[in-house]
């Protein structure tokens, strides 16, 4: 069944895409609970007029997110954790964390738009990916020390 978005759902799509999924994810979750609508031809009559009249919007969203990427790039920080003497934190260091170590750098970034592959549970030097845009991402390294 095609449905159309009416939210961002992360591994399915972004806001007013048209997507197949199958019937009863769709009529049991998705538009039950107002993430979707059915796509009927009305239906996409109705997105394209919405994308035409907001594609000035959506480019300026697009140009904010680039600057603040470009503003990242050069990024590299630093988290301190409580470590055993093999060098295994205590616990684990998550997007909270390095979103609050980017705001004490100076960037205002939310903890939902960045993401982290796999848990990190021991001192090193990590990637995370902040996903500002559909189409703009940025990658931060970060080093996760000994307090």
């Amino acid at each position: 069944m095609k449905i159309i978005l009416k939210e961002d759902i992360t591994n399915l799509g972004y806001k007013d895409d048209v997507v197949e999924v199958k019937n009863g994810y769709g009529r049991n979750y998705l538009i039950p609970q107002g993430k979707a609508v059915i796509a009927t031809p009305s239906a996409l009559k109705v997105l394209a007029e919405n994308q035409r009249q907001r594609a000035h919007k959506i480019a300026k969203m697009k140009a904010d997110a680039e600057a603040i990427a470009a503003a990242l790039e050069g990024v590299a920080l630093t988290i301190g954790a409580k470590t055993s003497a093999t060098g295994t934190i205590f616990g684990s260091v998550n997007n909270i964390q390095i979103a609050e170590a980017l705001e004490k750098a100076g960037h205002n970034i939310d903890r939902k738009l960045i993401s982290i592959k796999g848990a990190i549970k021991e001192v090193g030097k990590y990637t995370a990916t902040i996903k500002l845009h559909k189409e703009v991402s940025v990658e931060i390294p970060f080093e996760v020390v000994s307090e």
